[in-house]
């Protein structure tokens, strides 16, 4: 069971369903439904796990050339290709009808779609091009839309800010982590910006410009009408802060600044997400 669990990357599962949690807070209106909340959340979650599941089947023998990875339970041979397969499939059927027939077809096609994007599109393009970070980030960022259309059963501007902001959180985090382990992802023959460009100097580059747009467009929930006055100034704070992360890896160029830009990655979108729901003027 522990190796079935560690198929479904619970560390990003959780994100996912965090961001499509967000969402839903937005596109909902009038009485709260806690069963279309409850739907919403367990669907994509199941769909997420088995899209996880799926990229570990896809990507097992790049798995086992790599440290960081060569103990997951199919490089390890703690499970089998076809138990990872099955497994992941059942996930996301299960996944994609309980959005389906508990919440709206919308919501359930939104997921589909994630891994749809992330399997076939991509996976694939990990082993051609360093734009697959790119790539990559679209499905990253439909979460929130998820969620949206769970409680409106459709898409505004609103939603697609929440999406807009969760794309470009998402280059910082990710370069830095390719940063870190550029010499496994090279051994996997997987074409990572700092595995193409190994001084390091276009990866730090793209993290200043993504650092540097997500603060414009992390306060648009203000300017929405969607939050209020306490977010405004902690999403300047933690943009700010994130930006200053990414001068300090342009700078310097090492291991030790990019895990610091992963570390700031992984505080700052939950404490944005805090300060959305949690803003006095929504409450």
């Amino acid at each position: 069971m522990k190796d079935y669990i560690e198929l479904t990357k619970p560390r990003i599962t959780w994100l996912i369903v965090m961001s499509a949690a967000i969402g839903y807070y937005f596109g909902h209106s009038g009485v709260w439904n806690v069963w279309s909340v409850i739907n919403t959340l367990l669907g994509t979650g199941l769909v997420a796990s088995g899209t996880a599941a799926l990229n570990q089947w896809y990507e097992r023998e790049a798995d086992r050339k790599m440290r960081r990875t060569q103990m997951r339970p199919l490089p390890s041979g703690r499970l089998t290709p076809n138990q990872a397969l099955w497994f992941g499939i059942a996930l996301a059927v299960i996944g994609g009808l309980e959005l389906g027939f508990g919440v709206n077809w919308l919501a359930s096609g939104l997921c589909l779609a994630t891994l749809a994007l992330y399997l076939f599109l991509y996976t694939p393009l990990k082993q051609k091009t360093w734009w697959s970070t790119t790539i990559g980030a679209v499905p990253g960022a439909i979460p929130p839309l998820i969620g949206f259309a769970g409680a409106a059963n459709r898409l505004t501007a609103e939603a697609w800010v929440l999406a807009a902001i969760l794309f470009l959180w998402q280059f910082p985090h990710f370069y830095a982590i390719a940063w870190m382990y550029r010499e496994d992802y090279s051994r996997a023959g997987i074409k990572m910006l700092p595995v193409v460009e190994p001084d390091g100097e276009s990866t730090a580059r793209q993290i200043l410009l993504y650092s540097v747009l997500l603060i414009p467009v992390s306060l648009l929930p203000k300017w929405m009408g969607m939050t209020g006055t306490v977010y405004l100034v902690g999403a300047l704070t933690m943009g700010l802060w994130f930006l200053y992360s990414g001068v300090r890896v342009s700078l310097d160029r090492t291991k030790l600044r990019a895990r610091k830009v992963l570390l700031t990655s992984v505080v700052y979108l939950p404490v944005l997400y805090a300060l959305m729901v949690f803003d006095p003027i929504r409450l």
